[in-house]
């Protein structure tokens, strides 16, 4: 049986470029980038928006977050500074 991860990932939509830094640098494949849901798009603040628009909607998504062994690559190689990792 395999221990689930106690990290939590989390990634701030309105600072996300989608430049995929952190799916490159994962050893553990967490990320995969995606296109931002209508329902996100709403969320996000009017820059978050103009962003989102200017980047083509695309984001990375955390999908696979009980992989992650909080080594925190990803936090470090995100140049717009939007990931997040809390043990807990």
């Amino acid at each position: 049986m395999t221990e689930k991860s106690s990290f939590q990932v989390k990634i701030n939509r309105n600072r996300c470029e989608g430049k995929a830094a952190c799916v490159a640098v994962c050893p553990n494949q967490v990320f995969e980038m995606g296109l931002l849901s209508k329902e996100e798009k709403n969320q996000l603040s009017f820059r978050g928006k103009l962003k989102a628009w200017a980047h083509g909607g695309k984001q990375a998504y955390a999908t696979k977050m009980e992989q992650c062994n909080g080594c925190n690559r990803c936090v470090e190689a995100c140049p717009e500074k939007a990931i997040t990792i809390t043990e807990g």
